[in-house]
């Protein structure tokens, strides 16, 4: 569909994509989570790459082994635990009106632990996935917005790195290449080609 009515160039100016923001609010994570590795993942995280998406909630990824270590981390901070997630992991939020839930997601994936080793930082010092394992994660969710999400990320990738995220996804779901290929035509068709650096 996008291919028979989009016109090329007509998403939001390029420009755009150079700006960062880091306006909403997330809970203080580092000090609830201590010496865990942990990431920013989902929309959220898209604020270390492209402008910020809001949301109404707040989603970090954890490894599976440890997913326990973690509910006992936002228990012992005062978090209550209002639900188990059907993909791994809990939901925690703080008992304040106003507080944002947090989704914590646990995955055992062969390529989170060096993700979670080298993560990219947002404006406000949040651990975010590094875009090619970000773009790999949400692509594998699916869902529309993950859809959306992923041509957000791929508007401000340059060729290099789009390489080698399309190595990444052929290596550890390769059943997804295709997609992949198809959001970086539909990315181009809305935003144009990426510059070679970002």
């Amino acid at each position: 569909m996008a291919l028979r009515r989009a016109t090329r160039g007509t998403g939001s100016h390029e420009d755009l994509y150079d700006r960062r923001t880091s306006v909403q609010p997330i809970p203080k994570l580092v000090s609830v989570l201590g010496s865990l590795r942990w990431a920013l993942i989902e929309g959220v995280a898209l604020r270390a790459y492209a402008p910020e998406r809001m949301t109404l909630d707040v989603d970090i990824v954890v490894h599976e082994h440890d997913s326990r270590r973690a509910r006992e981390a936002f228990i012992g901070a005062g978090y209550e635990i209002v639900g188990d997630s059907s993909i791994g992991g809990f939901t925690a939020r703080e008992d304040t009106p106003d507080a944002m839930p947090v989704d914590v997601i646990s995955r055992s994936d062969a390529w989170l632990e060096d993700a979670l080793a080298s993560p990219r930082f947002d404006d406000a010092g949040y651990p975010v996935l590094a875009r090619p394992y970000l773009t790999l994660l949400i692509l594998q969710a699916g869902r529309t917005q993950d859809l959306a999400d992923v041509l957000r990320l791929l508007a401000s990738t340059p060729p290099d790195e789009r390489a080698s995220t399309r190595r990444l996804v052929a290596t550890h779901v390769p059943d997804l290449v295709e997609d992949y290929e198809s959001l970086i035509t539909l990315s181009d068709l809305e935003f144009g080609p990426p510059r070679e650096e970002q």
